[in-house]
């Protein structure tokens, strides 16, 4: 619980308050004057050359355990909602990077910060990575952790890419030695747009500074119930959508070191979603079914080969399951077509059972229009991406 702040305390916060904004508007104005801003897009954009990458980073410290609970669930969501953006009738690549802050059991030299997952495709692993996070108490250094998810990983540089950050926690912004101010100079350097979720009310996450967060990073402030229930809208179609689940990961075909591994891990997170509950799991499905957003490349023939129709002539038959080492090259390539040819079919029925799914829900949802319901993770990093993405010449169906 908050301890009171006599009247001295408060002149001070607001003072403090003052002295920072008027340093990140100085450093605005410099910075703005030497490099481009992020909505400053081209027309056009170069096929097959945009992305959308997105770093999300989550306070972990104590009283967070419903924020994590939280972006298990909107992961897939926020994916697939990504998943409809098209550029000039391409679909841009989309990547996922996850860090923690705010756990005292990580280095003090970098701020209590750790990198989860760089940028990655593999949902499978960004997904158990998440299921992994724990809560602890801990010092919250917000300008930090932007500036180490600024500067450790690999942003793109071409500025028809929708890159953009979302931090998410609670207690002072103003936290720690690194000033945000650096990481909103860093972020306006690589065209990266900077969004801060306030998990509390709206008013005490401005007395706590994170909209000077957005405002230096030209993105959104806002705030959510991070202890909000995950709504579970159970539907007619979700079972079936559980079975064809199960008949499409019968479709994959391991090969290396890792294939087996990776199998493994693709049934596990599945459990993991389910376990949560129907919603989440239907929608981590509805994402599996996406050919463009969900692949498996470094461990599945079939996507491999989709990748490098010759990659049959060249995987090392020594790493195949047992079934598959004694076939000849053509065999296996035969073997592997007709996976493929099962696996689309799935999915474009799994495509076709979701639409109804949705269609559905939306129906539902209209009978209780006038319930306004709370703000969480999973609306609010929609609504953002929504809004921002026609920044960058990408419409959302």
């Amino acid at each position: 619980m908050r301890s009171l702040i006599k009247p001295a305390v408060m002149a001070l916060l607001l003072l403090g308050s003052v002295y920072a904004l008027a340093k990140f508007q100085k450093e605005k104005r410099s910075a703005q004057s030497q490099t481009p801003s992020p909505v400053d897009i081209p027309e056009k954009n170069t096929a097959g050359s945009a992305k959308i990458q997105a770093a999300v980073l989550l306070d972990v410290s104590n009283s967070m355990d419903g924020l994590i609970d939280q972006a298990k669930a909107q992961l897939w969501n926020m994916v697939s909602v990504m998943g409809k953006a098209s550029c000039n009738g391409i679909a841009p690549a989309v990547e996922i990077a996850l860090y923690e802050y705010g756990r005292p059991a990580n280095d003090e030299k970098k701020g209590y910060v750790k990198q989860i997952s760089g940028f990655t495709t593999d949902l499978d692993q960004i997904s158990q990575k998440l299921f992994s996070l724990t809560t602890n108490g801990g010092d919250e250094y917000c300008g930090q952790v932007m500036y180490s998810s600024l500067t450790e990983m690999d942003w793109d540089t071409s500025a028809s890419s929708y890159k953009v950050i979302f931090i998410a926690g609670n207690e002072d912004f103003l936290q720690g030695k690194l000033s945000f101010t650096t990481a909103c100079s860093e972020a306006r350097k690589k065209n990266v747009i900077v969004n801060t979720i306030y998990c509390g009310d709206r008013m005490q996450g401005l007395r706590e500074h994170w909209n000077l967060g957005s405002e230096c990073g030209a993105g959104s402030y806002t705030h959510i119930n991070q202890d909000a229930k995950i709504e579970d809208v159970a539907t007619p179609y979700d079972n079936t959508l559980f079975l064809l689940n199960d008949q499409l990961n019968k479709t994959y075909m391991t090969y290396g070191a890792e294939g087996e591994a990776s199998y493994r891990k693709q049934a596990e997170v599945d459990d993991l979603n389910k376990k949560m509950n129907k919603s989440v799991m239907a929608k981590r499905v509805a994402v599996k079914s996406k050919k463009e957003l969900y692949y498996n490349t470094g461990w599945d023939l079939v996507d491999a080969s989709k990748k490098d129709s010759t990659f049959y002539q060249k995987v090392d038959m020594k790493t195949l399951p047992d079934s598959l080492k004694t076939k000849s090259r053509l065999e296996l390539k035969q073997a592997i077509s007709k996976k493929s040819t099962e696996r689309d079919a799935i999915q474009k029925e799994i495509e076709t059972i979701n639409t109804k799914r949705e269609t559905f829900i939306a129906t539902e949802k209209t009978k209780t229009a006038n319930t306004k319901g709370d703000q969480t993770l999973e609306t609010e990093i929609e609504k953002i991406i929504r809004q921002q993405a026609s920044r960058f010449n990408m419409t959302i169906k």
